[in-house]
């Protein structure tokens, strides 16, 4: 396993992360941030469609398929479509804390070759914040949940407010997102990755 990063080391006076009140019940999937969202929205055909469930205090877990479409090399899983993976992964945490953020940084370790026709087995967590900075780690395994650990990440995500995509995304999608009467939907549309 290679040494996070400085930047992935939370500070001395990092706290330990609180889960929201509101926050889904353990074993809830979280369902589709955003239909249109590579990582798990059912808009994409060609995406990976992560299937994501809340967990104990601030942890989730996720499942994907690799697809003959996520390949990189022949029967293999694309090495970014797996750092996707991941991070889709750690992004849903975030909901777990009722805030939009987006990634800041994310290091991630290939441990071993993920066939396609895989269920990529997903873990994710919390493990400390500081001010608007959200640590976390993920590991995927191959096998089944408990099955050898294929890769792993570890990332800091930045807390920002929905301004962040109304400025810099595409005004037809920001609209269409915001315009959604089902206040849920319109509040989990903005929570990760921009």
């Amino acid at each position: 396993m290679t040494a996070t990063s400085a930047a992935l080391t939370p500070p001395a006076d990092a706290v330990a992360p609180t889960r929201h009140p509101d926050a889904p019940a353990p074993g809830e999937p979280l369902g589709s941030h955003y239909g249109h969202c590579f990582g798990c929205g059912d808009g994409q055909p060609h995406g990976l469609h992560l299937d994501a469930r809340a967990g104990d205090g601030v942890t989730v877990t996720a499942e994907f398929t690799v697809t003959a479409d996520h390949q990189g090399a022949p029967g293999l899983a694309h090495g970014g479509v797996l750092a996707t993976a991941l991070d889709e992964t750690l992004g849903s945490l975030n909901w777990l804390l009722r805030v939009i953020a987006v990634t800041g940084r994310l290091e991630t370790d290939f441990r071993r070759p993920v066939p396609v026709g895989t269920v990529l087995h997903l873990q994710a967590e919390v493990t400390a914040v500081h001010g608007r900075k959200i640590y976390s780690t993920a590991t995927g395994r191959i096998g089944g949940p408990d099955g050898p650990v294929a890769v792993r990440a570890d990332a800091m995500f930045v807390e920002v407010k929905v301004d962040h995509f109304i400025d810099n995304g595409r005004p037809e999608e920001i609209r269409a997102a915001m315009a959604d009467p089902d206040q849920i939907r319109r509040a989990r549309a903005f929570e990760v990755n921009p």
